[in-house]
C-alpha cells in the first residue's frame, strides 16, 4: 500500500494530480483544498496517500495535511460514502468546518454540500459525530477562529452572492475560507470583494 508520496509536480487539475516519483508517474485524485496548497508544475509536491484497491482498479487518493486524510477516512466509514463522494465533500467545504459541523451533528450545514443530500447527511451527522469531537480536542488541531451566528451568515450570504456571479461552489468556498481571517468588522461587499481578489 501507498502511504505517502514526494516526488515532482508534472500536472495539477482541480481534480487530480500526476506526480513522477522513481521514474513513474502516478495519478493521484486530491480534493479542492489540497489542490489550492500545491506548489507550481515541476516542483516538489509531498502529498498523505491513500490507496483504495478494488477488483478493477488501483486508485490513489492524496492530501496536503494529516488532517484531509483523517477526515477523508472517516467519511469513507460511513455506510453508502466511498472514496469519490468523500472527495466531493472535503472539496465543498474546509476540512476545519466540515469537523465543526459533523461534531454539531449540523445535518443542514452538510446537506449545503454540492452532492449530498439529506439522508446522507443525517448519517454522517449521527455516525461521525463522536469522532469529530475527538478529533477537534486534539492538541494539534489547529483552532482556528469560531463563527458566530452573524458571520456565519455573512460566510452564507456571501457564499450565494459568489455561485451567483457564477463561480463553482468549489471556488468560492475555497476563497471564502482564505478570506475568512479577519472577517469580524466585515461588511457583505467587504467579504465578497475580498473572495473576489482571492479567485482573480
Amino acid at each position: 500500500m501507498i502511504a505517502y508520496l514526494s516526488g515532482l509536480l508534472l500536472k495539477k487539475t482541480p481534480g487530480s494530480v500526476i506526480i513522477e516519483a522513481g521514474g513513474i508517474g502516478y495519478e493521484v485524485t486530491v480534493p479542492f483544498s489540497t489542490f489550492c496548497s500545491l506548489p507550481k508544475k515541476n516542483q516538489q509536491v509531498n502529498l498523505n496517500i491513500h490507496t483504495h484497491v478494488r477488483e478493477d482498479a488501483l486508485a490513489l487518493f492524496g492530501f496536503g495535511t494529516e488532517l484531509e486524510k483523517e477526515i477523508f477516512l472517516m467519511l469513507t466509514a460511513v455506510s453508502g460514502i466511498g472514496p469519490k463522494l468523500s472527495i466531493n465533500i472535503l472539496s465543498g467545504i474546509g476540512p476545519r468546518e466540515l469537523l465543526e459541523a459533523m461534531a454539531g451533528g449540523n445535518a443542514g450545514r452538510l446537506r449545503a454540500i454540492p452532492g449530498v443530500g439529506k439522508k446522507t447527511a443525517e448519517r454522517i451527522a449521527l455516525e461521525l459525530k463522536d469522532r469529530a469531537s475527538k478529533t477537534l480536542g486534539r492538541q494539534d488541531i489547529s483552532p482556528g477562529p469560531a463563527l458566530d451566528t452573524e458571520e456565519r451568515r455573512l460566510m452564507d450570504d456571501a457564499f450565494s452572492a459568489l455561485l451567483n456571479l457564477g463561480y463553482s461552489s468549489k471556488a468560492a468556498n475555497a476563497a471564502l475560507e482564505k478570506a475568512r481571517p479577519g472577517i469580524d468588522g466585515m461588511t457583505l461587499e467587504d467579504l465578497i470583494r475580498k473572495a473576489l481578489n482571492i479567485l482573480v
